[in-house]
This record gives structure tokens, sequence and C-alpha cells, in this order.
């Protein structure tokens, strides 16, 4: 057993900073199921959201997110984030993070749902990899902190004072190893990458959420899956992320007869919130029989965009397409709205177990991730969280645990098999709109394949397995529940909003599913 004062499981923004902020108040594991720079923190391309300008105020940021997240916003977790994000900032601007500048000034973007000005970049856009390499820098040279790449997390340990470790797959020794701690912080992100076309890295396809509800922990709105609007097309499969700062240059959106379609849409046409923009591009793709639109920056001046956007033109230039010109792009699984529920210091509850970052539903996002608002999240969230548990040490006595995992490697085939399967079957009936009829067949698929799949006790690529279903399943069952069209949630057969699901949908093992009222209040 390796024993630690923290155990941090993740090493997007949330757990490199939680890990940094940590380092302070003793002795740091920090989990990677990877490598460090393997993550969706390190390849948002977009940029950070937070009120810095003259003509920017927290309310207006605030306004922007619960209008963005269509009524199921938490009012305080909201009001938290919008005015504690400016302090965050400049706190990373003191140690010697550098966002990019223009006259001497933050230089400052426009994003889809965002009415001001507000979004800080950084390398353009690669803003992602920037904050992220800063903080991994700070957190490498941390004597406190050690770091562990290449261990998967397979399963929490708690007993009934609350956690107090992991189990994880050392795959650089091919062997468990067992990791306690006064307090363990989950920071492993979303699931998107269940879905076939996604921008996440392979790996997100959200363990931290099976290993949580397996727990016990109560998992909340997980009907809501973000598909981000503009991933260039690729006729192989692949998505690749075209920042929502493209549109907030001025790109139009484009189907294939040359027509701008979301003027008329929404008043901020091409800006309108992502869920909007998604569903449009879809029902075009739809309507036309077409596999993806166009996003057109003909009209722009070719010289800035490829200043302002080196890295999404580099890719284009690979990929045979000129920015400059039009790019192909098509809606991808893209952020995991809903998760774990916590409070406002990332408390779960099991006691002595936090969660930061996409991992968490805290009540920020609502129905609908306002756009950059998730590494701000990371930001104020992993503080927060961190000081908490500086009051919170667990002082019981740790258990002796014992390894009991294994790995076969002959089951890693059947792993890909089946994990390809559930990409199909989310992707074909939980998709961006979808159905009571589909919903049901995409369940009763899910549950034939728990059922006809051999699985090994305690074997990894068993366990990673059963993972996967459990976590589709959730997202199929609140999608069920939920009878309405909200946010990233679209039912066909329920088009509108419904009054009488302002409410946060909660599912937790062995219990039937419940609802919350949203907070309206401060």
């Amino acid at each position: 057993m390796r024993n630690y004062d923290y155990i941090i499981v993740g090493s997007g923004l949330a757990g490199l900073y939680t890990a940094y902020r940590a380092s302070a108040y003793g002795k740091v594991a920090l989990l990677t199921k990877s490598n460090i720079r393997e993550s969706n923190s390190y390849f948002a391309q977009g940029g950070i959201a937070a009120v810095t300008g003259e003509d920017d105020a927290p309310l207006f940021h605030f306004q922007d997110t619960i209008t963005a997240g269509r009524g199921l916003c938490d009012y305080p977790a909201v009001n938290v984030l919008v005015n504690e994000g400016p302090a965050r900032i400049q706190e990373l601007i003191n140690d010697g993070m550098h966002f990019d500048t223009e006259n001497g000034e933050l230089a400052l973007g426009l994003e889809g749902g965002h009415h001001q000005k507000r979004i800080l970049h950084a390398g353009g856009d690669a803003t992602g990899r920037m904050i992220t390499n800063f903080v991994i820098d700070k957190v490498e040279h941390c004597p406190t902190v050690e770091i562990f790449d290449n261990h998967a997390v397979i399963a929490l340990l708690q007993d009934e004072h609350g956690c107090y470790g992991v189990r994880c797959w050392d795959f650089n020794e091919n062997r468990e190893e067992i990791f306690t701690g006064h307090n363990v912080f989950l920071t492993s992100g979303g699931t998107s990458a269940i879905y076939k076309r996604t921008t996440n890295p392979h790996t997100t396809i959200g363990d931290g959420l099976a290993l949580t509800y397996n727990a016990g922990c109560e998992i909340v709105d997980m009907e809501f899956i973000q598909f981000h609007p503009s991933a260039i097309y690729t006729p192989t499969g692949e998505a690749y992320l075209v920042s929502e700062a493209v549109r907030g240059e001025g790109a139009h959106l484009l189907n294939q007869q040359g027509e701008r379609f979301m003027v008329g849409k929404h008043e901020l046409a091409e800006l309108a919130p992502r869920d909007i923009v998604a569903q449009s591009i879809f029902q075009q793709m739809k309507e036309h029989h077409e596999d993806y639109v166009y996003l057109s920056l003909k009209h722009l001046d070719p010289e800035k965009i490829k200043k302002r956007f080196p890295n999404i033109f580099e890719k284009c230039a690979e990929l045979g397409i000129d920015m400059t010109d039009r790019i192909p792009v098509a809606p991808a699984a893209h952020y995991t709205v809903g998760g774990v529920k916590t409070d406002l210091t990332g408390r779960t509850n099991i006691p002595h177990l936090y969660v930061c970052g996409e991992l968490a539903s805290s009540g920020i996002m609502g129905a609908n991730r306002l756009a950059s608002n998730s590494l701000i999240e990371c930001l104020v969230f992993g503080k927060r969280a961190v000081e908490d548990s500086v009051r919170n040490r667990r002082e019981d006595p740790i258990p002796e645990t014992i390894p009991s995992f294994s790995l076969d490697r002959e089951k890693l085939d059947a792993y890909l098999s089946l994990k390809n399967k559930v990409a199909d079957i989310m992707t074909q009936e939980a998709g961006i709109i979808r159905t009571e009829n589909g919903l049901q067949e995409g369940l009763e698929n899910l549950l034939r394949l728990e059922q006809t799949e051999i699985f090994e006790e305690n074997e990894y690529y068993s366990l990673v397995s059963k993972n996967l279903l459990t976590v589709a399943e959730l997202i199929i069952r609140s999608a069920l529940f939920r009878k309405e069209s909200r946010g990233g949630h679209f039912r066909s057969d329920y088009p509108t909003p419904n009054d009488d699901y302002v409410c946060h949908i909660i599912q937790q093992k062995g219990k039937e599913i419940k609802t919350t009222p949203v907070i309206l209040n401060n």
C-alpha cells in the first residue's frame, strides 16, 4: 500500500490544479490513466471565461450562464463561479501564466451564448494546452507531488467512515496497486468517448462515473450530453474540434446549398448556445441527406485567421482543407453536462470523497454548458475543494487492503468489440435527437449485451466493459425519464420544454430514480 495525504485521480486541469493547491498541505499522489498530457483540458481550443473587461460584470456572466443552462442552473453555484473566477485568473497571472494580449491589455474573445467579450485565450487556439502545461510545470516542480502515469483506477476504497483510497491497475508494472489517503479527489472527466463521433480522447469513457455510481454516489442529469456543433467531418469518422471561437471571429454556417441557416433561428445566429446550433446542423444534415455542413471563413481576413487559429489551420491543412475558405463540419459528442452530485466545496455524499471538473455536477451547467465555463470551473471549485479538505482530514485508521484484481490480455479484443457496439447504440438511439422508442430499444440492447457478454470477476477488461454498460444505461434511463426537450436533451416526441421537469434527475445504485428541485435563489 502507498499512503498519502491526498489521492487525486485524473490529469486534466481540475486534477492538476487541485494537486498544485493540495501540495501546500501534504503529500499528494496524482494518478492518470494514460499520460499527464492526455485530457480534454489539454486539447481545449476556445479559452477560459471570466470577467476581466471594464464593460463586463459578474452579473452579465451569471445571466449568460443561466440562459444557456435552460432553467436548470443552481443559482448559488453559478454565483460562486462568476464571482470567484476573476480572482483565480489573476492568481494564475501572478504565478506567471501568460494570456494573449492586444495593445498591452488582455485579448478577449466572444463565443456562443456570451453577450460580452470575456474569453481569455493563450497561444491563439491552444488555450487548454498552454494552461495545462503551465500547471503541469508547477506540479512537476512540487516536491510533495508524486505523479503516477498509466495507472487506471478500478475501485474506490471505503468503510463506515467514508472513502480512504483507490485500487488501480499499474500498466507499467502490470499489477494492481493500492493507494490510500486522508482525502480522495476524482477529476477523471466525462464520458463522451462512448459515442462514435467525439472530440474527446479515446480514454474518456466515464470511468469515474461508473466508479462513483458503484460506490453509492448520487449521479445527476446524465441525459444532458453536449454535442459540439463544429467538429471537422472526415470520411473515416474521426472528429477534430473547431473551436467556437472561430464562429466568434465571424465565421458563417452554410448548408451544402450555400445558405446561412442560423440567421432567424436565434438572435445570436451562429453564436447561439451550443445545443441550438448542434440541433440546427443536425436538422440540416437530415433534411438534405448530407453528412456535414460548411463553416465558411472566406469573407474573413485570411492572415488574421492563420494567426488567431494556428493549430486548427495546421490540422485543416493536414486533412487537405483550406481553413480560409470553408471547413466541412458536423456535431460530435463533446462534454458530459451531468455527473456526480457535489456541494459548493466539491463534497459528495461519501465522506472524504471529492469530485471536481467535468465529472462533477455542482449545479453550474444546467441543461447546457455555456462555452468556456469548463476550465474556469476547474480552478474555482478545485480551490474550494482543497480548502475544504484541509478542515475535513480523515482521522480514522485506514484499513489494510490486499490487491485482488488481475488482467487477462486475451479479453482486450472482447472489450474493444463491446466498446464499438455501445458506441453504435448510443449514437443511434441517444444522440442529438431522441425518441421514446429509440431510447427504449437502446436500453434493451444494452441489457442484452450485459446478459450475453462473458465477464470475469475482479478482472480489468471485464470491469471496464461493465463500466461502459453502466454509464450508457445511466444516460439512457435519465433520457427516458425526462419527457421534454431542454438544452442538450432533445426528444422529438416531446419537442418543447415542460415546467414539470424543472428539476434535477438523480440516480443512485439500488434506488429508484428521483428528482430534486433546482435552486433558483441565492
